[in-house]
């Protein structure tokens, strides 16, 4: 007999769909911000390195 009442999993799957949404963009986030550190203390080095 099939569950009656509620679809199986739905509820779960969207709130693992939402956390891994969190997890992947927070991760993206890190990396361009490490990306512009990256690039302002390359700049830095640049004008230390003409003056």
């Amino acid at each position: 007999m099939g569950k009656t009442g509620r679809e199986k999993n739905t509820k779960n799957k969207a709130k693992h769909s939402k956390l891994m949404a969190k997890k992947k963009n927070k991760k993206k986030a890190g990396e361009t911000l490490r990306k512009e550190r990256l690039k302002a203390i390359i700049l830095k080095a640049k004008e230390e390195k003409d003056n």
